[in-house]
């Protein structure tokens, strides 16, 4: 039996919830299926910028349902020359958190169930093809006309209108109606561990190590409730540093003096070593094809300055929640996520090459460490309070830019 729905999301992560929901507000059916089940662990820094908590907050996820949900204000910065900087975000609000993507994805999909939107977990995509196809505008003569789907899943069939793939860097769904003979690998390479018992600041500050063989890359800790925290780095590929050797750099990096004074004598660092590719290639990505969509790391969307993924996985998801209730989806994703994302994305990949120097990453940092005024706003900046390029985007310039109050500020 074929169960008709306006949209199905292919991916129950943040993009895909995200996805769901927007959708569902607009008047559409939306089913999310996901072939795992849920809470599952998902390797990830596990930090959430402003602009990922704005985005959260606009979806009515409360931070209470999300068990390890670590708010903080406090930052500090290491240069590559051992230079410290410490920032501080402000008070009003909620500027930056931390919380484990095993707790964040489950509250969200109990969340988009609240909202009444149908999640079938255990249901794993199998096939997709075109049925009726409807002559449609299109924005270029190469596009596939917009027209319903049939999609197998490990649990039914489905007739859809728009499918959503937010399944990941090598999507499936992609893989089905798009073939891609390259064999993509991401930018970035970034990996994670946990730690217990962290007694030194870093059991309440966010720490970010520019070591020098890291660059344009970093380290990082990130405080999580009862003593724990969230340790990785994130690297470049084709850097200075092989991905084959990131490990033994990694571990050595651990026992460094001003690593283990901010974590504590009694921090423990777990075994389990977690590694994933981040894909950051949003402005060569193709975004859509015929009636799928591409979201989050489906899209390559996560910023290529700092392999943040998780707001550009919120907004892209939200966009394409939105397309799907427009006449031509395809076309009004496209043209949001180029509003929405290629600015920025052009922007922090000049500021990465620039930080592939150890000078310049020095330098960088220097001019920051310049006084109260420029520490307060570049904090809010790192932390996208407003979108990477806005200040080169007069369209997005408001009322209270860069000094607004943060999320769930009640």
């Amino acid at each position: 039996m074929t169960s008709p729905v306006d949209v199905l999301v292919v991916g129950a992560g943040p993009a895909g919830i995200a996805a769901a929901i927007t959708a569902q507000r607009a008047g559409l059916h939306v089913v999310v299926i996901d072939k795992a089940r849920f809470p599952r662990d998902k390797c990830c820094g596990d930090g959430l910028t402003t602009g990922a908590l704005r985005l959260l907050e606009q979806l009515g996820l409360p931070p209470a349902r999300v068990p390890s949900w670590t708010p903080c204000r406090d930052v500090t910065l290491r240069s590559p020359s051992g230079r410290t900087i410490e920032l501080q975000l402000p008070a009003e609000g909620q500027f930056a958190a931390i919380a484990t993507r095993h707790d964040l994805d489950n509250a969200l999909v109990h969340h988009a169930r609240s909202l009444g939107v149908e999640v079938r977990e255990a249901t794993e995509f199998m096939h997709i093809a075109s049925t009726v196809a409807t002559p449609a505008a299109t924005a270029n003569a190469h596009e596939t006309p917009c027209g319903r789907m049939r999609i197998e899943t490990s649990t039914g069939i489905f007739d859809a209108r728009t499918v959503i793939a937010a399944d990941g860097m090598w999507s499936p769904v992609r893989k089905a109606v798009a073939p891609d003979d390259d064999a993509y690998l991401g930018e970035w390479h970034a990996a994670r561990q946990y730690a217990h018992h962290v007694t030194g600041p870093a059991a309440q500050r966010l720490f970010v190590w520019f070591e020098p063989e890291l660059l344009p890359g970093y380290a990082w800790s990130f405080p999580l409730q009862g003593g724990r925290a969230n340790l990785g780095y994130g690297i470049l590929r084709g850097g200075a540093v092989r991905t084959a050797d990131s490990r033994a750099l990694w571990r050595e990096i651990l026992e460094r003096q001003h690593v283990r004074e901010a974590l504590g004598a009694t921090a423990v660092i777990e075994e389990k070593f977690m590694a994933w590719p981040i894909p950051a290639q949003v402005t060569k990505s193709p975004l859509a094809h015929g009636s799928v969509l591409f979201v989050g790391d489906a899209a390559r969307a996560t910023d290529v300055l700092t392999g943040e993924g998780i707001g550009q996985a919120l907004l892209s998801g939200m966009l394409a929640g939105e397309a799907a209730a427009t006449p031509n989806p395809a076309r009004h994703y496209r043209r949001a996520m180029w509003r929405n994302f290629f600015a920025d994305h052009h922007m922090s990949a000049i500021l990465g090459r620039a930080l592939t120097s150890e000078r310049l990453a020095c330098g960088a940092l220097r001019i920051i460490d310049g006084g109260t005024w420029r520490k307060q706003k570049f904090v809010r900046w790192m932390f996208e309070d407003e979108p990477r390029a806005s200040a080169f985007t007069p369209r997005r310039w408001h009322r209270g830019y860069l000094s607004s109050r943060g999320a769930y500020d009640n």
